[in-house]
């Protein structure tokens, strides 16, 4: 354990040292720009299912318990508070053997284990007890990283009139990026939120978030989240 934190402390210092050089070319050249709050936000939890929040799955994630979940557990609040959208992203497969040439899975087989999240077996892929939805909460099932990619979420959240979304989950190197990127383009304010993303690979989280505050979107703290969720 001594280690483990030794090492990862010296990728947060050799990080932060990159940070500072990169702030600099950055702001040079023009990025780093805001983005802002928008009128009317939605909260989008990205993954945070059994599969992921809970240990013992190749997906488990880092900083769960002690920080992802309490930090959504307070902007889920917020927003029911005042009837803000909400919407639970989770993944699953219907056909999980590889070598089916009709799997929903895609190519994406030859790169991660997803067949480890068969849909038969909903308690993996079942939104944490701890932050479970409410009545009139999406639950929206996605079939690759980004929670827009092939799935009805741009359309739900036009309807609704949404022009900000607050971004949560895991992983920071994958979905909750991708959710990201993809939000930005389909027209949305781009939020995501510090504490509550999560990645399983030190320094992971810190390099992405940099990157994604530069180019697509604002990272934002918890605290500024839920004063702004309760101010609109």
């Amino acid at each position: 354990m001594a280690e483990q934190e030794f090492n990862e402390n010296q990728i947060n210092e050799m990080l932060e040292r990159a940070f500072e050089e990169a702030t600099k070319l950055y702001k040079k050249r023009g990025f780093q720009r805001r983005v802002g709050f928008g009128k009317k936000p939605a909260l989008i939890n990205v993954d945070l299912a059994n599969a992921w929040t809970r240990p013992g799955n190749p997906f488990s994630c880092e900083n769960i318990d002690d920080q992802i979940i309490p930090g959504v557990q307070r902007l889920l609040e917020a927003c029911r508070k005042k009837n803000h959208v909400v919407v639970h992203v989770t993944t699953c497969y219907q056909v999980t053997d590889r070598e089916n040439p009709h799997t929903d899975m895609g190519l994406w087989h030859c790169k991660i284990p997803i067949e480890v999240v068969d849909q038969k077996k909903k308690e993996l892929w079942a939104i944490d007890s701890r932050i479970a939805p409410v009545d009139g909460e999406q639950v929206l099932i996605k079939k690759r990283a980004s929670g827009f990619h092939g799935t009805y979420l741009a359309g739900f959240l036009r309807a609704a009139g949404v022009d900000t979304i607050l971004v949560t989950g895991v992983t920071a190197t994958a979905c909750v990026r991708e959710t990201i990127c993809d939000g930005i383009a389909e027209g949305f304010r781009t939020i995501a939120v510090k504490e509550c993303i999560g990645d399983r690979i030190p320094g992971a989280v810190a390099w992405n978030l940099f990157d994604i505050d530069a180019k697509f979107g604002d990272v934002e703290t918890v605290d500024t989240c839920v004063k702004y969720l309760k101010s609109v």
